[in-house]
This record gives C-alpha cells, sequence and structure tokens, in this order.
C-alpha cells in the first residue's frame, strides 16, 4: 500500500507570484560595469605626466592618479544617489541638489568656515558644509509646504531662486573678505585637486550609500506620499528626516573635496527611472553606476579637449546636464 502525498492539488498547482522587483545585478549591469571599468582604467592612464618611464612615476601614479579616479567614483555615485533620494522625497523629476540650491548653501558652509576659522582642517569644512547643507533643504522643504501649486516645474524654480539668493550672499561675503577667488576655484568643481592625503574624507559617502540602500524601501514609500506612507504604519516625518540628513552628509563632503557637480543628481536618476522604473532599491546599483560613468567620461573629456591644460569638469557637467534637462521639460510638457 503506497502512502498518498499530504499535499493537496490544489496547492500544488497554485501558480507563482510573479515577481515585480527588477534584479539588483544581471548581464545588463556586468556589461555596464565592464564599460564603467575601462573608463577609469582610462582615467588611470591618461595625464600629461609620464608615470611608466619618469624615475618618480610610480610615486605619481600612487599620490595623484590613483585618488583621482577613487574620487571619481565616489563622487559620481554619491551626487547621483542624491538626485534619486531627493526626487523619490519631493516626488519631483526635477528635483536635484542642483535645482534645490542644495549644492549653494553647502558652498555658503564652506566659505564660513574658511572665514570664521581659517586654519580649519578638512574635516573641520566638511562638517560645515553639511552642516549649511542640511539647513538649505530644511529650508527647501519648508518652502515647498508653502508652495500651493506643486506643478514638475514650480518645485525646481522655487530651489533655484533660492539658490540664486545664497549664491549671491556668498558672493557677498567673498567680497567683504577677499575670498571671491577661492570661491570661483570651488565654484569651478574639478578633480585636479584630490590627491593622496586630502581625498580620504570621501569614503564618508560609501556609508550614506550603504544607508540608503538599507533604507530604500522606506525611502520608495515616502515617496508615495505622506498619506499613503502614514497608512502603513510609517513615520513620513522621521523617514524624510533621515534622508535629509543623508543627503546632506554626501553633499557637504563631495562639496568640499571636489566642488560643484551641476546636474549631475538631475540627469542620471531620470535616465535610469526611464528605462527601469521607480524602484529604489534595484535602482540604486545603476544609478551609482551611471554616475560614475557620467563624471568618468567628463572628466576625461575635460582632460583631453584642451590638452596639456585642463577644464574643470563642472563645465562639460553643465553643458551635458543644461542640454538633458531641457529635453526632460519639453518631453514632461
Amino acid at each position: 500500500m503506497t502512502a498518498q502525498s499530504t499535499t493537496s492539488p490544489e496547492v500544488r498547482n497554485e501558480p507563482r507570484v510573479a515577481r515585480t522587483r527588477g534584479k539588483l545585478v544581471d548581464w545588463k549591469f556586468l556589461v555596464a560595469a565592464a564599460v564603467v571599468g575601462a573608463l577609469l582604467v582610462g582615467s588611470l592612464l591618461i595625464g600629461e605626466y609620464d608615470v611608466f618611464n619618469a624615475q618618480d612615476g610610480i610615486d605619481m601614479f600612487s599620490i595623484t592618479r590613483v585618488p583621482r579616479t577613487i574620487a571619481l567614483v565616489l563622487a559620481g555615485a554619491a551626487m547621483a544617489m542624491c538626485g534619486l533620494v531627493m526626487q523619490m522625497l519631493t516626488q519631483n523629476r526635477f528635483v536635484s541638489p542642483t535645482t534645490t540650491g542644495t549644492t549653494e548653501w553647502a558652498g555658503l558652509g564652506l566659505l564660513f568656515v574658511m572665514v570664521v576659522f581659517p586654519g580649519a582642517t578638512v574635516m573641520g569644512r566638511m562638517v560645515g558644509a553639511v552642516v549649511f547643507s542640511f539647513v538649505g533643504a530644511m529650508v527647501f522643504f519648508f518652502f515647498l509646504q508653502r508652495v500651493s501649486l506643486r506643478s514638475s516645474l514650480i518645485v525646481p524654480i522655487v530651489g533655484i531662486m533660492l539658490g540664486a539668493v545664497v549664491s549671491a550672499v556668498s558672493t557677498f561675503v567673498a567680497l567683504q573678505t577677499d575670498m571671491l577667488q577661492q570661491l570661483g576655484v570651488w565654484f569651478a568643481g574639478s578633480f585636479t585637486s584630490v590627491y593622496k592625503g586630502q581625498y580620504e574624507v570621501l569614503w564618508v559617502v560609501l556609508l550614506v550609500v550603504v544607508g540608503v540602500f538599507l533604507l530604500a524601501d522606506r525611502l520608495t514609500l515616502a515617496g508615495l506620499g505622506e498619506d499613503f506612507a502614514t497608512s502603513v504604519g510609517m513615520n513620513y516625518r522621521r523617514i524624510v528626516l533621515v534622508g535629509t540628513v543623508m543627503v546632506a552628509i554626501a553633499v557637504g563632503v563631495v562639496t568640499v573635496v571636489v566642488g560643484n557637480l551641476p546636474f549631475l543628481g538631475l540627469i542620471v536618476p531620470n535616465i535610469v527611472s526611464m528605462i527601469r522604473g521607480d524602484d529604489l532599491r534595484s535602482n540604486l546599483p545603476w544609478v551609482c553606476l551611471v554616475g560614475i560613468a557620467t563624471v568618468a567620461a567628463c572628466d576625461l573629456l575635460a582632460r583631453t579637449l584642451i590638452s596639456p591644460f585642463e577644464i574643470p569638469v563642472s563645465v562639460v557637467l553643465g553643458i551635458v546636464g543644461a542640454v538633458v534637462f531641457v529635453v526632460l521639460i519639453v518631453r514632461n510638457r
């Protein structure tokens, strides 16, 4: 006598639930990673100084080329991630550190520390930039809550206006303290000043990226609106505060080490979202990867277009970002 199965036919034939979340890593991601790897190898090899034949070539390679390439990776991933988080929290695809004034606030914080504490270390400047970035982001959210018309274009216009006001204040302070030239150098974001012993604070943004990944589902829920997030038992204001703090840390750190990287947090998340949807957890690796590729490609162009001279990478990013920004506006009319 054979034993009968205890599993009913209904259970055995029950259809599987289809997956709605994309894979974190697939063959497309591996191909993209290989392309990014090639760009980073190019960043290591391209330069006016002959690191292979010069007597101190190995030292120059480890002091300048390697830190610069690591900074490309960390800054590109951080700023692209900041744009993704801010777009989720504001439910607006045109929001980024560039279009909310967060970057300008970080610059004001950096200027404040340099004026009040002239001998401040890199860590001290970073703290000032982070604090002012957080204040700037909260000011933006404060104004946003009091704007009755929340169209896709009104929100970034509010941020750009706030950024213009903060930028004017920074310029005035710099004029009064004879630091306008240093402020101009900061606005011309570039990796030329990145070297061993000066860039290490950028590793902080790696912790921020990990934190965003761990909170990805909560940030995605927050992106559906306060009413929906509250209805599923989530503390909406707390997650917005945590997300804002992480964005402020990343923007502040990148500002101190590299400077202004315009439109990076705007164009990269939009490109990824148009292709893959709005799930933050599955999109985050792609956003970081595309952000790294964008910065690396723009940096290579900046270093080779008028060689042996170098264009600030912010100039190339500004041109590319402005074109993409206009295209996005036209598509969303």
